[in-house]
């Protein structure tokens, strides 16, 4: 599908996107399920829209920070980048990576896009990260109540809450639907020496994640869900894709990972950061598909971006930047 008004129209319903009103905040403690630890003392929350005909359920999973890697944005020299996330008001010599999976009630289903870090990351994180469940839990969401699960791409932070602390599945009752260039890319070892190093390690996760699932491939430009359309990001990932979800005269983007931290990818397309496969293809991707929703004046919700991670895309001199809709 090419990054066209026309591609991003027959992606989805032919409207102009509309206003997304908020329902509701909660960043209180949320309540925890029985399969879950207690949460530890921190941020956690719940951000629903009415939208359209059905509903947008934002729920964190928690955030990392951590010292600033060797080559994080391998284009740019650690001063550097460690100046540009100081800008960004974080700690000095680190950086704060936030994730934010995204519930969508449509057509009668219950269909979750991405799955954050899971309750085993809960656990050895000490509740900094895992917190999806206990926020679809807040949410009065049953794990078990779930029909579809949509994954934008293989990257553990995104895939890895298909299972319980013990293994066990998540959301039994489930179907998982996954991109089918990303299946096909990740799913043969041989693929190895096609990917960086960042990412090498990614192929024992995925066999292990999808040990017993059998995933159903979805392909760019379907429906990958009721009223959820795939759109090709790729570069962050070979299979790397967005969903448009589109309900009534209403769109809005889940972009995964087009971009980190929108405070300095996206202000600095140019930037490459490690976790991106082909920085190249990511690169191109990030501009074509900004000027696409610019263009088409469609929100996104951004997985990395600060919760509750949904906003409109604006030029910014040779980049980028995020206009928050609202924040919690």
């Amino acid at each position: 599908m090419q990054f066209t008004r026309r591609a991003a129209l027959a992606s989805a319903a032919a409207a102009a996107a509309g206003s997304l009103s908020p329902l509701s905040i909660s960043s209180s403690q949320a309540q925890t399920p029985a399969a879950a630890p207690a949460a530890a003392a921190g941020p956690t929350g719940v951000f629903r829209y009415k939208f359209g005909d059905g509903e947008i359920i934002q729920v964190y999973d928690g955030s990392r920070t951590f010292p600033i890697p060797e080559n994080f944005i391998v284009n740019l020299d650690k001063e550097k980048t460690a100046a540009a996330y100081e800008a960004q008001y974080m700690p000095k010599g680190q950086l704060t990576i936030s994730f934010s999976p995204v519930v969508v009630k449509m057509g009668g289903k219950t269909i979750v896009i991405d799955t954050g870090n899971g309750l085993g990351a809960f656990e050895q994180s000490k509740g900094a990260v895992g917190n999806m469940r206990a926020n679809m839990t807040a949410a009065g969401i049953d794990a078990k109540a779930v029909d579809i699960v949509v994954l934008s791409h293989f990257h553990g932070d995104h895939i890895n809450g298909l299972r319980n602390a013990d293994g066990s599945l998540a959301f039994p009752n489930a179907e998982v639907k996954v991109p089918a260039t990303e299946w096909a890319f990740w799913s043969d070892e041989a693929n190895s020496a096609k990917t960086n190093a960042t990412n090498k390690g990614n192929f024992a996760n995925v066999k292990k994640i999808f040990d017993g699932i059998k995933p159903t491939p979805y392909d760019n430009g379907k429906e990958a869900a009721p009223g959820i359309t795939a759109y090709a990001t790729p570069g962050h990932t070979p299979g790397h894709t967005s969903l448009i979800v589109a309900s009534g005269n209403k769109k809005v983007v889940v972009q995964g990972d087009v971009t980190n931290h929108p405070g300095i990818f996206m202000k600095n397309p140019g930037w490459h950061a490690m976790f991106d496969n082909d920085a190249g293809q990511s690169e191109e991707t990030r501009r074509k598909f900004y000027d696409m929703a610019i263009t088409e004046k469609l929100p996104i919700i951004g997985y990395h971006f600060p919760f509750p991670s949904m906003g409109y895309v604006e030029k910014d001199g040779t980049g980028y930047r995020l206009i928050q809709i609202h924040a919690v």
